[in-house]
């Protein structure tokens, strides 16, 4: 009977525990990621500055580059500087723009990317996906896993509590992201990859239940795991699939109509997905995900970001154009305006106090 197995793409090395980053070094040599200690650093004007500062003595043979923003001319311009160093491999020092800079970077020039994540604000630490701005908004574009990834506690914490908050409502929209998938599995015939599915849904399932805040070390380490299996269930589905639904089409849709005024990524998510939940009739999981939002210091309603019910009814009237062909509970019910706006005003009802 022959065996049948498959590939899975993951980084060589996971290490989330306190104090991680003082051994970045040790990580880099042991793995043989860096055998000639030539490294290029992408990191952050503001708090990359001091973690450089903290690091410079441990690596002798690295070049420091700041990476402005996290557009596309970022990326590209990164790549440029880069290119000719030849550097055994591309460390994404910082939070998630600087990340998927130097995952854009490193793809386009060959160059393995390490990253190490100074706050936990959403999945795109381990993802094979960089989401930058671009001149048509906010465009993503398909890179390598990363080879290693490093998440310090002792860092996360320093962290602005928004962002690792933010992460809270990205792992939980995992949840709504799947039950989208296998209802176009349903409908449409849609092939779904039940490992991928299985990772991406049990890693928003132990951030919802976990007890614990943003302020304990066992809650920070579940969230770290459950970013990092997200971006692994992503590279076995060979796209976002596993994380991305209803929920991340209203996020999509929120940044597009409301580009100025748009709140942390993890955050538009995580009200996606408690709305898309109640949507579906999921009351009891919604019931969970509002409360877990809530107890988090998330936004549950779109007053909490500061839109207004109507603006968050166009929202959810152009969320189905962000993502062509991808099929969700919205595409599945196609509501009109006016039921989009009752829709919404029974959610309010239900969830508004």
């Amino acid at each position: 009977m022959p065996l049948l197995t498959r590939l899975i793409p993951s980084p060589v090395s996971v290490d989330i525990r306190a104090g991680a980053l003082d051994d970045l070094a040790s990580l880099l040599a042991d793995q043989r990621i860096a055998p000639t200690g030539k490294l290029a650093f992408a990191i952050s004007e503001g708090s990359g500055r001091a973690l450089r500062d903290r690091l410079c003595d441990a690596m002798p043979g690295a070049d420091w580059f700041e990476v402005g923003g996290g557009t596309l001319d970022d990326a590209v311009r990164l790549a440029g500087e880069v290119k000719s160093g030849r550097y055994d491999a591309l460390v994404g020092l910082g939070g998630g723009k600087i990340i998927d800079c130097a995952k854009f970077a490193a793809a386009r020039v060959g160059l393995p990317l390490v990253a190490v994540a100074t706050n936990l604000s959403h999945d795109g630490l381990c993802s094979p996906i960089a989401t930058l701005d671009n001149d048509a908004g906010r465009g993503s574009y398909g890179v390598p896993t990363p080879i290693a990834v490093v998440i310090d506690l002792d860092v996360i914490r320093q962290a602005p509590a928004r962002f690792v908050r933010s992460g809270v409502g990205d792992a939980i929209s995992n949840i709504s992201a799947v039950a989208d998938w296998e209802l176009s599995h349903k409908v449409t015939g849609e092939p779904i990859d039940g490992l991928a599915a299985a990772m991406a849904r049990q890693a928003g399932e132990a951030v919802l239940r976990h007890p614990g805040g943003c302020e304990d070390d066992s809650f920070l380490t579940v969230l770290a795991e459950g970013l990092v299996l997200t971006g692994i269930a992503m590279s076995i589905a060979g796209d976002s699939r596993p994380a991305s639904g209803a929920c991340h089409e209203i996020n999509h849709a929120f940044d597009l109509l409301f580009p100025r005024r748009r709140a942390p990524h993890g955050e538009q998510c995580g009200l996606g997905a408690a709305f898309a939940t109640h949507l579906r009739g999921a009351t009891e999981q919604a019931a969970l995900m509002v409360e877990t939002l809530r107890r988090h210091r998330l936004p549950v309603l779109p007053g909490d970001i500061g839109f207004s019910g109507e603006e968050f009814v166009q929202v959810l009237e152009f969320a189905p154009r962000t993502r062509p062909g991808r099929f969700t509970i919205l595409e599945h019910l196609q509501l009109s305006t006016d039921e989009i706006r009752d829709a919404y005003a029974h959610y309010v009802k239900t969830f508004g106090s």
